[in-house]
C-alpha cells in the first residue's frame, strides 16, 4: 500500500516538476516574445512567471529536499568564523608578495634556460 503512495506521490511530482519547467519556458519565451515592451515590465513579468514556477516545483518531494538544504547550509554558514578584514587583508597581501616573487623567480630561470640553448645551438652573439 505504501509503495503505490509513493509510486502516486511520483508521478505527481513528476508532473509538478512538468509544470514549473513549461511555467519557466513560458516566463523566458514571454520575455523575449514581447521585446517592444519595456524592460521593466518584461523582467517583473519574468521574476512573477519565476517564482510561480518556483513555488510548484517546492511542492514535490525534491522540492522540499532543496528547501530543507538550503535551510541546513544557511545555517552551517552562520556557524563559520569568518577573518576579519585585517586578516583578509594580510593573507591577500601575502598571495600577491608570493605571486610576485615566483613570477620573478620564473622569469630568471627561463631568461638562464634561454642563455644556455642560444650557446648549445650557437645563435648568441
Amino acid at each position: 500500500m505504501n509503495a503505490k503512495a509513493q509510486a502516486g506521490a511520483t508521478g505527481l511530482d513528476t508532473i509538478r516538476l512538468a509544470v514549473a519547467a513549461v511555467l519557466l519556458g513560458a516566463g523566458i519565451y514571454g520575455f523575449y516574445h514581447f521585446a517592444t515592451y519595456s524592460t521593466l515590465l518584461r523582467v517583473v513579468g519574468l521574476l512573477a512567471v519565476s517564482a510561480v514556477a518556483a513555488a510548484v516545483a517546492l511542492q514535490t518531494e525534491q522540492g522540499r529536499r532543496l528547501w530543507q538544504f538550503t535551510g541546513s547550509a544557511r545555517t552551517e554558514v552562520r556557524k563559520v568564523v569568518w577573518p576579519t578584514r585585517q586578516e583578509t587583508l594580510q593573507t591577500t597581501l601575502v598571495v600577491i608578495v608570493m605571486v610576485f616573487i615566483l613570477g620573478i623567480i620564473l622569469w630568471l630561470f627561463d631568461m638562464v634556460l634561454m642563455a644556455i640553448l642560444r650557446f648549445l645551438t650557437g645563435q648568441e652573439g
